[in-house]
């Protein structure tokens, strides 16, 4: 077992790994390095914060021409010019992980007009010379960065732990222009880097450095919401249940429906289990801003945010569906009500509270919906109807824009 041991070595273990401890100090003690061993517990929330942790890229950046290096407010700041050789380079090796701290995955090219551009500028031969003043260049962060200062220019640095916090749409294009076109000449074509020396990479100097420099892909409220650590933890344990919670904003060709984009997941959630239907639709902007701590919080868990999700992903297609003959006329107007009403019924049938619902029955909760979702439906529809037809009286013969504006307030949820 100590075959190859080092001594002070640090050791975790889970609260339960108590039993286990005993018997390895055993052995340490038999082997003299019981001194040399310190260890430690660990529980759930300490190896979530682990998992949480961006890996630390180090490695090194070759500059083209001259620099400049500058040291204010206890910080420096480097800026040059690197070629997009250097930077497909740099994505070949480490790909998306030295985007962590950038607030969106690439969005691709099809419904991204600047993407598009970025592309174009580099498969034109005669534009190539002219690509660093056609665009608004790179914004990375580090801990550290070392350079041979004897040197006038054409630096090689080496950089601990860097991430790139802008220009991250520009870097994605580049890497897959350039993989496109293996055997054409890019050489001639230049980007503006700007590295930031941030010994404690402060969150809020991050956020705001990234919030200011962004200028190219506008930014929403999603996208600065998507580092939350609540957001990161959904994303770990959506996935330990079979599903892909689409934290950033991504170019999604593939409509898998086992992908989760964290806008659906938030509608769902504040329509059904926040019981706010009237809100969704017509305060969408909102969403990620005003109430976005009423809708992700500590009470949330993957296992609510699937289930709401593919409870409005039913309702949503039997709305699509919908025609005249027989069916109640709100239907098209209706659906996050109707969501939250089959939430509603499918709790009641499992009788367990929300608050009961998590990844250990979430195989259970998710077969009875499936197996029961029609009649869910029916439901729901009939709860509708009746509380309907108890604030109108006659809501069949009202027009079609009173009755669609009923569902834009919050004085019917009072019926239920």
């Amino acid at each position: 077992m100590l075959d190859g041991y080092r001594p002070n070595v640090r050791v975790m273990l889970c609260n339960n790994g108590l039993p286990w401890k005993q018997e390895a100090q055993q052995y340490i003690n038999a082997a003299g390095f019981g001194n040399q061993v310190s260890w430690f517990h660990i529980n759930h929330d300490h190896l979530v914060e682990l998992l949480l942790q961006p890996k630390s890229i180090s490695d090194k950046l070759q500059l083209v021409g001259e620099a400049v290096v500058e040291e204010f407010n206890y910080r420096r700041v480097l800026i040059g010019k690197i070629s997009v050789n250097e930077i497909k380079n740099l994505f070949d090796r480490y790909g998306d992980k030295l985007l962590e701290c950038n607030l969106r995955r690439y969005l691709g090219l099809h419904h991204n007009r600047v993407n598009q551009e970025i592309r174009q500028s580099l498969l034109e031969p005669e534009k190539r010379p002219n690509f660093y003043f056609y665009n608004n260049g790179i914004t990375m962060i580090c801990n550290q960065f070392r350079y041979n200062a004897l040197q006038h220019q054409n630096y090689s640095v080496k950089i601990d732990n860097l991430q790139i916090i802008n220009g991250g749409q520009t870097c994605m294009t580049i890497t897959n222009t350039l993989r496109d076109m293996p055997d054409d000449d890019f050489d001639a074509a230049l980007v503006l880097l700007r590295l930031y020396e941030l010994e404690d990479l402060n969150p809020a100097i991050v956020y705001e450095i990234t919030k200011a420099t962004n200028s190219q892909t506008p930014v929403d409220l999603r996208d600065y919401r998507s580092n939350d650590d609540i957001q990161r933890k959904l994303e770990i344990a959506a996935k330990d249940l079979g599903y892909e919670y689409k934290r950033k904003r991504d170019a999604i060709i593939n409509g898998a429906s086992n992908i989760i984009p964290a806008t659906v997941a938030a509608k769902a959630v504040f329509a059904i289990w926040r019981r706010k239907p009237y809100l969704v639709q017509f305060r969408e902007r909102d969403i990620f801003g005003q109430f976005y701590e009423e809708i992700f919080n500590d009470k949330l868990n993957s296992a609510q945010l699937i289930m709401g999700v593919l409870i409005f992903r039913m309702v949503d297609s039997e709305r699509k569906r919908y025609s005249d003959d027989g069916v109640p006329r709100f239907i098209p107007y209706a659906t996050y009500f109707l969501a939250m009403l089959t939430g509603d019924v499918l709790l009641e049938q499992l009788n367990i509270s929300l608050e009961n619902l998590d990844h250990r029955n979430f195989a259970q909760v998710k077969a009875t919906f499936e197996d029961s979702r029609e009649n869910l439906y029916q439901l729901a529809i009939k709860k509708l109807d009746v509380a309907l037809k108890k604030m109108y009286n006659d809501y069949q013969n009202m027009s079609l824009q009173r009755l669609a504006a009923t569902f834009r307030r919050g004085d019917l949820l009072e019926i239920f």
